[in-house]
């Protein structure tokens, strides 16, 4: 468990810290939020051409392997940037064909990483390793651009080297993961079929469950992306410069990891789907007072809020997905989560430039948060089986093979399925 949570926290402190160099980068060269936009549309648009083959690949392959090598290509992604930033740029057009590099390895690594979690959890405790794993990612949040906030005032080039740093870290621990009990998976040799790679999101249209759970957070991402703004709301509307810009990167951050060790200490155990809803409630609310205060400091306590009710909604949707999913369909499933949720903070991100660029950068902060408590109304009413998940404990038969291992199928280590794994102690 240390090793993948390692793995995790230099994975996310690598993306943060480019994530805030690059909007900063794109928002001094353009001084257009619409840009900003643009870089979260050409960071998502791999993960949804690439659907029927990512999630495929960590189903069929050995998830570590296919995540260590996706891993490989972001060092060289944040090389690129590196060399780029190095000319004094005044056009953003190459970091967007970098971006689609990026966001191509990123599509590989997400639905293969975090379909490893519940192949390495001890019994019953996959809660508590979500718990854990969703606080490497909140952690990245406070580091990542805390960090990179210092360092691009140094030099704009200096938190590409160090993300690429970090991404080879993460590339090299991915390798060295061991399991306690084996991934359920078919030969690499047999054939792969469009069917196969499709199954995934099949199997989340079937079961309600998992469906109203990453639609719930796929429209709160895509109304709520206020943080895609921050470059333009830390310049325009609160008058700080790139290390303040850094610490409001940050807030979510603090907000996060604050929650998310009370999550890790007591976990949520019962109402969950209830729980679920009034956290993507609170998550709007706080866009909203985002989008209107002119605070600095209130800025700062919104995001605060918003990323503490953001970590109650990723912790139980994290728990849910996987308890609900057999082995032999994690990855695809992760790969149409990916998609709806991960890679959606890219396409929210993209809607809340254009409307930045249309009806200004406050307006369409508080709009997104006004239309994310309306998802929330709806999403009660129309995924009721989601609103009534009472324990995570009632999901753990859903958990169960969709089909019984064929002939063929193999373990993380190219053993037959049943037979003893390693155990990483």
């Amino acid at each position: 468990m240390s090793t993948f949570l390692l793995a995790a926290t230099a994975q996310t402190v690598a993306t943060t810290m480019q994530e805030a160099a690059l909007g900063k980068q794109i928002f001094d060269i353009t001084d257009s939020t619409l840009a900003l936009g643009l870089l979260g549309l050409f960071e998502f648009l791999p993960a949804l051409l690439l659907l029927p083959l990512t999630g495929s690949a960590a189903d069929r392959f050995d998830r570590r392997r296919v995540a260590s090598i996706a891993m490989a290509a972001e060092v060289l992604t944040s090389i690129l940037y590196f060399a780029y930033a190095a000319t004094r740029p005044t056009s953003a057009i190459p970091i967007f064909a970098i971006a689609l590099l990026f966001g191509t390895a990123r599509a590989f690594a997400a639905p293969s990483f975090r379909a490893l979690p519940p192949l390495i959890a001890p019994d019953r405790g996959l809660p508590r390793l979500v718990a854990l794993y969703s606080g490497t990612w909140q952690f990245g949040l406070i580091v990542g651009p805390a960090v990179s906030g210092f360092l691009y005032a140094v030099d704009p080039t200096v938190p590409y080297v160090v993300a690429a740093a970090c991404f080879g870290t993460a590339a090299i621990i991915a390798t060295t993961l061991t399991l306690r009990r084996p991934q359920v998976r078919t030969q690499s040799t047999e054939r792969p079929t469009f069917a196969h790679a499709m199954e995934g999101l099949r199997f989340v249209r079937r079961r309600q469950v998992l469906l109203g759970a990453i639609t719930l957070d796929m429209f709160a991402v895509l109304f709520g992306g206020a943080v895609a703004l921050l470059p333009a709301i830390a310049e325009d509307r609160l008058g700080v410069g790139s290390i303040g810009y850094g610490w409001l990167r940050a807030a979510p951050g603090i907000g996060a990891v604050i929650v998310t060790a009370l999550l890790a200490a007591r976990p949520v155990r019962r109402h969950v789907g209830r729980t679920l809803l009034v956290a993507v409630a609170v998550f709007g609310a706080a866009t909203v007072v985002l989008g209107i205060t002119h605070s600095y400091a209130l800025a700062f306590v919104a995001l605060l809020v918003l990323a503490g009710a953001d970590a109650v909604s990723v912790f139980i949707r994290a728990t849910i997905v996987p308890l609900a999913t057999p082995d032999d369909m994690r990855g695809r499933v992760m790969a149409v989560e990916n998609v709806f949720i991960g890679a959606s903070n890219e396409l929210g991100a993209f809607e809340s430039g254009v409307a930045g660029a249309v009806l200004g950068v406050g307006p369409a902060v508080w709009i997104g948060g006004v239309l994310t408590i309306g998802v929330v109304g709806m999403s009660s009413v129309v995924f009721p089986q989601l609103r009534d998940i009472d324990r995570f404990e009632d999901l753990e038969e859903a958990a169960e093979p969709a089909h019984p291992p064929p002939a063929g199928v193999v373990d993380s280590g190219g053993s037959p399925a049943g037979e003893a794994s390693d155990v990483n102690r």
